[in-house]
């Protein structure tokens, strides 16, 4: 450790950037994420800050005393006990905004990609099935005349509303509250909803209200004609109930760039005819994700300069309210 130095926790893996940008300024105390924290009561009582990509747990907030704030990767921050941090005022952030183009592009991309099959039809040229059997077969959906649901219409959602809208789609939203400045039909319940569209997009965090919510009820009333999206958290669909819904025909597809145990997904999954499925890159690029790490360095450089965080998490903003 260098004296006068403020030294950052890094459990696991991020984005290499902000370990470059942090070792301008910092001490970095690099440790594998696992279920206890790995290093000295010595070690600990050293950081005041954490710069994570996945979980932090409230166990691991408890042997850091002198810790300030905590800069989470991502614009979702559901691995880190905010309540344990709220509990100490301790500072949490996230990397908002600096992704939402990103996210939103890949979204409307997904969805292209699942009624239209784009993927097996590059597939079926790739494997010279053109030329030895014929144009690939009819696609049994259209994006054309659709009517476009949003389960959340946060940043990201309103980005994905507003790309949607030169495609000449219908668009209807539900969140908690209805927002004054959108033209788009609201519902107050996720059933209501998916009961009025056929093309369903979840873009919401995992909370206790969103786990589970896209049910076998919310499918079947989806319909035969229906396509769910799902660019979100995998927790917010029932794995097994979707399976069952894409294999009877209970609804016509689905696309999927987030699953319930990431990296593992289930076989009857990945052999389904239906869907079009992804490793969650919906903001994998190199520049967003350079973005990303900006924000999650910055967020800790101006709070050791300036006493302020950047992008604080909601709950943040709320206890200073």
């Amino acid at each position: 450790m260098t004296k006068d130095r403020v030294a950052i926790l890094v459990p696991g893996y991020i984005n290499p950037r902000v370990i470059a940008r942090l070792n301008e300024l910092f001490d970095i105390i690099a440790v594998p994420h696992g279920p206890t924290l790995d290093i000295s009561d010595e070690e600990a009582a050293l950081v005041r800050g954490v710069a994570v990509s996945g979980a932090l747990p409230a166990s691991w907030i408890a042997r850091l005393p002198k810790l300030e704030i905590i800069s989470n990767f991502g614009v979702g921050y559901d691995g880190v006990d905010v309540s344990a941090a709220t509990a100490r005022g301790i500072m949490v952030t996230n990397s908002p905004d600096v992704l939402n183009d990103e996210v939103a592009d890949t979204t409307v991309a997904l969805l292209i990609n699942t009624v239209r099959q784009l993927p097996q039809a590059e597939a079926w040229l790739r494997q010279g099935r053109w030329a030895s059997e014929g144009h690939y077969p009819l696609t049994p959906l259209s994006l054309k005349g659709r009517h476009v649901g949003l389960q959340g219409l946060g940043r990201i959602g309103i980005e994905i509303a507003r790309r949607l809208e030169p495609f000449k789609v219908k668009i209807s939203y539900h969140t908690r509250r209805p927002r004054a400045d959108v033209p788009y039909t609201y519902h107050s319940s996720l059933l209501s909803l998916v009961e009025t569209v056929d093309t369903l997009i979840s873009i919401v965090p995992k909370t206790p209200e969103t786990t589970g919510s896209i049910n076998a009820e919310v499918l079947k009333a989806l319909g035969p004609n229906g396509v769910l999206i799902n660019v979100g958290r995998g927790t917010t669909v029932d794995q097994a109930a979707l399976i069952a819904a894409l294999r009877d025909g209970t609804i016509a597809a689905a696309g999927l760039d987030v699953f319930a145990n990431e990296p593992n997904v289930p076989q009857e999954l990945i052999g389904l005819p239906n869907v079009s499925l992804l490793p969650h890159v919906a903001s994998a690029s190199i520049p967003t994700r350079n973005a990303m790490a900006d924000l999650v360095a910055d967020n800790l450089i101006s709070w050791f300069t300036t006493g302020k965080a950047l992008t604080p998490v909601p709950e943040m903003r709320q206890e200073s309210a």
